[in-house]
């Protein structure tokens, strides 16, 4: 038998349904601010990421415009030369040192130690160093405020006399700043160039290259920033990893008595 609807529930019906309309409003009001918000930020983000970048590409044009850089030949000391006569070893001393002028960069920030050079990278910078590694993560070369940081050398090594590895961290920016451009290491057309596989890196107190043995990415630690060994057994252990981890075409001859140069970005 068909049953009808009393006035009675009629009404709370209407009451039930006009609450309900009520709550899916105010939820939809709710979820458009909140993604008007979100858009709010994200633009504000993008916006201070490009900021950010402008600057640190400022920079760089005035380090390049106004700070003499030059590649220069000298006679140098062979450190730890391989036995080996046709190791790359004597092919890469043959390549030109970074003739710097320091003074010009103190004056911009006494904090610089160094300055270093990739081939076909972006990768030509001067490289500071503070008393922790959490400063120029957050400051520029100018020593500002800037998300985009700086390239920095870990703050337990010695930069006037090396350890067995010095690590030099900077940030992996998108448009190619800073570390950013570390990537390209990653391809095969920039593996396949023999020439690549050299480090200029200049100090205050000398002029430096380093043969580059192994490339790799990893996940997130700490091992392979150590940078000094308790004994040579702890640091031929080390040394092995860092060979394992290699991606790259290269057969770079290296020993315990080598000091390290590792540069790291995420």
């Amino acid at each position: 038998m068909k049953r009808y609807m009393t006035i009675e529930e009629y009404f709370k019906t209407q009451i039930v349904d006009k609450r309900d309309t009520r709550r899916r409003k105010i939820i939809n009001h709710l979820i458009a601010i909140l993604c008007f918000i979100i858009i709010i930020l994200s633009l504000y983000t993008i916006f201070n990421w490009y900021v950010d970048n402008s600057k640190i590409k400022h920079i760089k044009t005035k380090i390049e415009k106004n700070i003499n850089i030059k590649s220069i030949n000298l006679d140098g000391e062979l450190i730890n030369p391989p036995s080996n006569i046709n190791s790359n070893y004597y092919y890469y001393v043959n390549f030109p040192f970074i003739d710097v002028d320091f003074s010009s960069l103190m004056a911009i920030n006494k904090e610089t130690i160094a300055f270093i050079h990739v081939n076909n990278t972006n990768v030509n910078y001067p490289v500071v160093k503070t008393k922790d590694n959490t400063y120029y993560l957050k400051h520029s070369f100018d020593m500002k405020k800037n998300l985009a940081g700086w390239i920095f050398m870990d703050y337990r090594n010695n930069e006037d006399n090396l350890d067995d590895n010095t690590v030099i961290y900077g940030h992996s920016r998108l448009d190619g700043t800073l570390f950013g451009s570390l990537r390209n290491v990653l391809s095969n057309g920039w593996q396949k160039n023999k020439d690549n596989y050299v480090i200029n890196l200049s100090t205050i107190k000398d002029n430096l290259l380093f043969q580059i043995f192994s490339i790799y990415t990893i996940n997130k630690e700490s091992y392979y920033m150590m940078t000094n060994f308790e004994n040579e057994n702890e640091k031929q252990e080390w040394l092995d990893t860092m060979k394992k981890r290699n991606i790259a075409p290269i057969k770079t001859d290296v020993d315990i008595n080598d000091k390290i140069l590792t540069l790291s970005t995420c």
